[in-house]
């Protein structure tokens, strides 16, 4: 489903001005981007959107009261400053599971004012990066000790055909 009917279907004859909470997951945006949502959603306070195949956040609209944002599970590599222009009131964020490759990408989100007055804003992103290297270090593990084996295995399968029987 894509995102514009989705937004309609949790609008529930609702106005947008009414509405507190908006889940728009698993559903599909065009050419990564958001559709659908614009300045209308006054009162937004949480807001989720993960597994939607987002890749860029230019498109937000304006969202003052914005506290949570869940986009996890997306392909959002950067462009996270524009979170500290359109949201400013932002205190959670989740982006685990996208392609943020280091956490340079997410030093923009410092020069907030949520950053500069202390208040407590969990990155999860850096928690699902330090997940992913103990997986591929796993793999790696796994990967080395199955050659290690087959090694083994040939040298075997060598010395029993080589000796006189």
């Amino acid at each position: 489903m894509e995102m514009k009917k989705r937004i309609n279907l949790e609008l529930r004859n609702r106005a947008p001005e009414e509405v507190t909470e908006l889940v728009l997951d698993n559903c599909l945006c065009v050419n990564g981007e958001i559709e659908g949502l614009n300045d209308t959603f006054k009162k937004l306070e949480f807001l989720s959107m993960a597994n939607v195949e987002l890749s860029s956040l230019a498109r937000l609209p304006s969202l003052n009261k914005l506290r949570k944002l869940e986009l996890s599970d997306n392909i959002i590599s950067g462009g996270l400053e524009v979170l500290a222009e359109k949201c400013p009131n932002l205190t959670y964020l989740n982006l685990s599971g996208n392609k943020i490759k280091d956490l340079s990408t997410v030093e923009a989100l410092t020069e907030m004012k949520m950053m500069k007055t202390k208040r407590k804003m969990k990155l999860v992103h850096q928690k699902a990066m330090r997940r992913r290297r103990r997986t591929r270090r796993r793999r790696k593990r796994r990967r080395r000790r199955r050659r290690r084996r087959q090694a083994q295995n040939w040298e075997r399968e060598k010395r029993k055909w080589a000796s006189p029987t």
